[in-house]
């Protein structure tokens, strides 16, 4: 079976003969310098789409190109260490990035997206490129993703340095996870109602703040995070992956 390639190991003329071929083109967004609690690193939605990347490149002839590892992620600045751009220019650079794949030739162009915060800024540059110049970009949010194993988590409710994004570095790299710093943060959630209703987050450290804090600058369990649940779940979100990349490009890719 055909692999993929990281745009970034190859020559210039090499890339060319990938787009000139068809090959559809894969766009990572990861935050390299966001906060994840006590336990886990900075770069956690960085390794991530990295090793979620990786499984799809195994799988499918694509070219992926280097992670966007910086972006609109407002919830996480009173943190030291979490790196942030204002939505309009996090959209410029996805905007930038799209049309020069465009301009290179390339004409399938997919999107994967481990933020939430990212998800309208994403959709938005998405939505106007389609509007530019007719070029439709699909986008993979990672919260869609891996839904068959939702059921192996034991957390009351989870959403950042949880059980789940625990599991999945720990699967990814064991050694880069300070376990014994990791305990279980809720925050204010478990008092929130259940509604229809989503509203923005922003997170603190101060119960007193007014806003939905969080004194780890965790929203989850991540005590109850193991190897084998990260393995599962980073499995079942590279099929979703796999299965949908077939789905919308059959020319380049089969059914």
């Amino acid at each position: 079976m055909a692999e993929g390639v990281w745009l970034e190991t190859l020559t210039w003329v090499e890339a060319k003969a990938w787009f000139d071929g068809g090959a559809p083109v894969l766009v990572p967004i990861g935050a390299i310098s966001k906060e994840h609690g006590h336990h886990l690193p900075l770069n956690t939605d960085w390794l991530v789409a990295r090793a979620l990347t990786n499984r799809v490149l195994a799988d499918l002839p694509i070219v992926a190109a280097p992670v966007v590892d910086f972006g609109f992620y407002p919830a996480f600045v009173r943190y030291p260490g979490s790196q942030h751009l204002q939505s309009a220019t996090f959209e410029a650079v996805l905007r930038d990035i799209l049309a020069k794949f465009v301009a290179d030739g390339v004409r399938n162009l997919a999107i994967l997206n481990t933020g939430v915060s990212t998800e309208p800024v994403v959709q938005l540059a998405a939505r106007n490129l389609l509007n530019e110049n007719g070029t439709r970009v699909h986008v993979a949010d990672i919260r869609n993703l891996g839904h068959g194993e939702r059921a192996i988590l034991d957390q009351k409710l989870g959403g950042h340095g949880d059980e789940s994004e625990t599991s999945m570095i720990m699967a990814i790299d064991r050694d880069v996870v300070r376990f014994e710093k990791a305990v279980p943060d809720y925050g204010n959630m478990l008092d929130q109602p259940g509604t229809v209703f989503r509203a923005p987050s922003t997170f603190d450290g101060d119960p007193n703040s007014g806003v939905d804090y969080s004194i780890t600058g965790v929203r989850g369990d991540p005590t109850l995070a193991t190897v084998e649940k990260g393995e599962r779940i980073l499995s079942a979100m590279a099929a979703d992956l796999i299965d949908g990349l077939r789905a919308i490009f059959p020319d380049a890719l089969g059914s």
